[in-house]
């Protein structure tokens, strides 16, 4: 199964990298509901989260985790929010906001535009972060 995230998986589309092992990636979300919205895949296409295998879905959990410690390092926020949503696109992905309440995991809420420049500058600094978490609990 071909979905745009398998296309920004192998690089046939661009995207804003914050993190990558073997088997999972995460990105900013292009159309974000907050600064700094990323999306964590399993490199292997799954359409529905549930329906991956056991030892991919808690690997995939523990990714999150660590893209998530170094988004809190990054953004001024109550939490990291977390969201399993699966509609938008038919392979699994997990939604990791930087978020101070409840209404701001609202998918309704008008997407948010950066330049190319500040998309850049926030790919990198929460690259950085998670790097700096991943070398820590190493």
């Amino acid at each position: 199964m071909s979905t745009i995230f398998s296309k920004i998986v192998s690089g046939e589309i661009p995207s804003y990298k914050v993190a990558e092992s073997n088997e999972y990636l995460a990105f900013l979300d292009i159309q974000p509901i907050s600064k700094g919205h990323v999306l964590v895949i399993p490199k292997n296409p799954t359409d529905y989260i549930f329906d991956i295998q056991d030892d991919e879905y808690l690997g995939l959990w523990m990714f999150a985790k660590l893209v998530a410690q170094g988004m809190k390092k990054v953004f001024d926020c109550n939490r990291i929010g977390v969201a399993v949503v699966g509609l938008e696109v038919p392979h699994t992905h997990i939604h990791l906001l930087p978020i101070d309440k409840v209404s701001d995991m609202d998918f309704s809420l008008p997407k948010l535009s950066f330049t190319q420049e500040q998309m850049n500058q926030i790919a990198k600094d929460i690259r950085e972060a998670v790097t700096e978490v991943t070398s820590r609990n190493a």
